[in-house]
């Protein structure tokens, strides 16, 4: 007896507190209790950021110590530089020649070259040199797909390779903040998440009966924001929106992608329509039932390859002012929050206006980047219900428009690098498709001419 009145308890508690869940998101208020819990976080995190870097600091006192045992030259020619807890060759200094006293002067080294007559000049070819050690140290594009390198510890998971104990209270810490997202945290949210499941598919169910209008459009709006800030919920989301004089009616939308719930993150805001690949499980759930409410665009997998198909219903959807603007991620795939990599040119062929999106997420309460060639969706929601927060910023950009005589491909590259620049991520060149395809073998004719070019202008 005394067990099942622990287990109505407990029951009781998170029924009411998922009616209240749903009463707040129904009229559109908070309590801002996310905002606080955040704020809280950022002093424990501060705090031990601080204590990182007082270890930190007698660790490299020690460590120079250390070095003054070493000779000058020893020191000179190696050239560490630690970064994260881990040693790496510094790319800037890699391949600058080490001269000494005992070494022969600039004007010395000249001679000799031309009295042995070399027509060779070694300094011409460093930088293919440098760009080849640069690419085995750490290219620009393989670790866009790997998790972000945090500054400090948030409690989550170390940035470097090895445990280092820090003091007591950091460590007492951990413990708790373990407890706290593993016992409570994480069973809620995973209950939140059911929930909101159901109720998204019974809400979208009822609304698609009703006949087509404007007061259907409106409903759908209100429904589908309602449902998703419920759904926020399960991932603790605390989500800053800028420049909402932009926000995206009709047309294209566009955006930077790092994770499957960039399209939540959005949609707590105004309703998009999507377009993709269908799916099971999960994913095909959320995907027939926002079918039911508001026009999507769903391939099959041999169907998504025909570009021609998926244009001619883009243009379909983009023609009917009353649709919603549609949601695309012409990257293709997630890409880990610190860059933008190749926006396909198909959704800027088909014309009209494009409202570009930039979203950017804070690594400090957890990664939100899916790395699909490592994690199941599975284990990425895992990963997102035991983090601390997922905290983000979208901003909403002006309307861009393709200008007479520019092509598709030079109207993303100009619409990627206004969202890279709004969002502080790099701007790459580089297809993100790469993360799962090798290097193909145009780009590296395309080197082997360049680098010839240069061999004869030499």
């Amino acid at each position: 007896m005394f067990f099942l009145s622990i287990i109505d308890t407990v029951t009781v508690t998170f029924s009411l507190f998922i009616v209240f869940l749903i009463t707040l998101s129904a009229i559109n208020k908070s309590i801002k209790a996310r905002r606080a819990y955040v704020n809280l976080l950022l002093r424990v995190f501060e705090y031990g950021r601080v204590s990182e870097g007082k270890l930190n600091l007698n660790i490299n006192s020690r460590s120079r110590s250390k070095s003054h045992q070493l000779t000058e030259d020893a020191n000179k020619s190696e050239k560490l530089v630690a970064v994260n807890g881990n040693t790496l060759i510094n790319r800037d200094n890699v391949l600058l020649p080490t001269l000494t006293e005992n070494t022969l002067d600039k004007e010395k080294f000249t001679a000799t070259i031309k009295d042995e007559k070399i027509s060779f000049n070694f300094e011409e070819c460093l930088d293919y040199i440098k760009a080849g050690v640069e690419a085995i140290i750490e290219d620009e594009v393989t670790s866009r797909f790997e998790a972000e390198q945090l500054r400090s510890w948030n409690l989550l998971a170390r940035t470097n390779r090895r445990y280092e104990f820090i003091n007591w209270k950091i460590t007492l810490i951990w413990v708790i903040g373990f407890t706290v997202r593993y016992s409570i945290l994480m069973p809620l949210r995973v209950f939140v998440c059911f929930v909101g499941v159901i109720w998204l598919t019974i809400c979208t169910a009822i609304v698609g009966y009703m006949p087509e209008g404007e007061s259907k459009r409106q409903l759908v709006n209100d429904i589908l924001k309602h449902c998703f800030s419920v759904l926020s919920s399960a991932i603790s989301a605390v989500i800053n929106y800028h420049n909402e004089e932009n926000r995206p009616n009709t047309g294209i939308c566009v955006a930077n992608h790092t994770s499957p719930i960039d399209a939540l993150v959005l949609m707590c805001d105004t309703t998009y329509s999507l377009i993709g690949q269908r799916h099971g499980g999960f994913l095909g759930i959320l995907q027939r039932a926002l079918a039911r409410a508001s026009p999507h665009i769903w391939f099959e997998r041999a169907e998504a390859k025909d570009r021609h198909a998926v244009a001619e219903r883009l243009k379909q959807h983009v023609s009917n002012p009353n649709n919603p603007p549609i949601l695309i991620f012409p990257e293709g795939t997630c890409i880990n929050n610190t860059s933008v990599m190749q926006f396909k040119k198909g959704s800027f062929e088909v014309g009209g206006v494009i409202y570009p999106v930039a979203i950017k997420y804070d690594p400090r309460f957890g990664d939100a980047f899916w790395n699909s060639s490592r994690y199941s969706m599975l284990q990425y929601l895992y990963m997102m219900m035991t983090s601390w927060a997922i905290v983000c910023d979208v901003w909403y950009l002006p309307p861009m428009y393709r200008q007479k005589e520019e092509s598709a491909i030079d109207f993303a590259n100009r619409v990627k690098g206004v969202i890279a620049k709004q969002g502080g991520l790099v701007d790459l060149v580089w297809d993100g498709q790469l993360k799962r395809m090798k290097p193909k073998k145009e780009w590296k004719e395309m080197q082997q001419v360049e680098f010839i070019k240069r061999l004869k202008a030499d």
